[in-house]
């Protein structure tokens, strides 16, 4: 007889059913009871922690996306830290992107909603991993916090999900370096030299 499974190893097997069932059918074809089958229990178990679909729905794709967590590189420089997170978020976040813009299409017109009403959900209570990053770039004089805005920051990783939605595939790394050293470093650096250009 199979073990029972309860607290967190019976909700972390429901929300990788739940996970699965979202990659394979879509919102679309998502139903509580499919989940329940995939996840070898009942309606009332998945009732009891989500009340509908839609929280389901969003309770698994939090849990898909901390199962490979990325964290901000210390490399030193702005440039450094920028192609660092962004290679690593290319190696772990294309499917999950992929999945949030195709997969979850009906849900976001079912709730109202979009991917970025998603996504701030998901950051509720962690820190912004740019915080840091951006945090140690003004500390080392390499950019002016009252020059730098959200939108500036947010600019490369814009740019990434572009390039993931158009190809559902990882972007070259020649593609990464070209968004950090072309568009994004001649922004948030405007006006001011660099640490390099400062010690010649």
């Amino acid at each position: 007889m199979a073990e029972r499974r309860r607290g967190r190893e019976l909700e972390d097997a429901l929300l990788d059913a739940a996970w699965d069932e979202l990659v394979e059918r879509g919102y679309a074809g998502f139903t509580m009871d499919a989940v329940a089958r995939r996840a070898g229990t009942s309606r009332p178990v998945l009732y009891r922690r989500w009340p509908d679909r839609n929280h389901l729905v969003r309770a698994a794709v939090i849990h898909a996306s901390e199962r490979n967590p990325v964290e901000a590189p210390d490399t030193g420089s702005l440039r450094g830290d920028m192609i660092g997170l962004l290679r690593r978020i290319n190696a772990t976040r294309v499917h999950l992107a992929t999945i949030m813009s195709i997969q979850m299409a009906a849900y976001y017109q079912e709730t109202g909603t979009s991917p970025a009403d998603l996504r701030e959900f998901a950051k509720a209570g962690r820190r912004n991993l740019l915080d840091d990053i951006f945090e140690r770039a003004f500390a080392r004089g390499e950019i002016d916090p009252a020059h730098v805005t959200e939108r500036m920051k947010s600019l490369p990783f814009d740019l990434l999900k572009q390039e993931f939605f158009m190809t559902f595939r990882p972007v070259a790394d020649a593609v990464i370096e070209e968004i950090v050293d072309t568009l994004f470093l001649p922004l948030v650096t405007e006006g001011r030299k660099s640490p390099e250009a400062t010690r010649g």
